[in-house]
């Protein structure tokens, strides 16, 4: 399994994004509520990162809840990739 680098996950989070007309900003601070990142495109985007690394990730993790940032949602997989 190779790991993604954050520069990667950053530009699927952004096509995923694009695919509905949203853009992605560029300060990774940016609440996921307000630039409309919603729980089904956190789930598109750890789908492609699943198919590109070629594992699956384990998401029984207390952690989902507190993603909120478009940080957090980089954190979290890069830490996932890790696991």
């Amino acid at each position: 399994m190779s790991a993604l680098s954050r520069d990667a996950i950053r530009t699927m989070m952004a096509e995923v994004l694009q695919a509905q007309g949203k853009s992605m900003p560029a300060d990774d601070s940016a609440n996921l509520e307000e630039i409309g990142f919603r729980s089904l495109d956190f789930s598109e985007l750890a789908l492609r990162v699943e198919d590109e690394i070629g594992d699956e990730l384990n998401f029984d993790a207390p952690e989902l809840r507190q993603i909120a940032t478009i940080s957090d949602v980089l954190d979290f997989l890069e830490q996932l990739q890790a696991a």
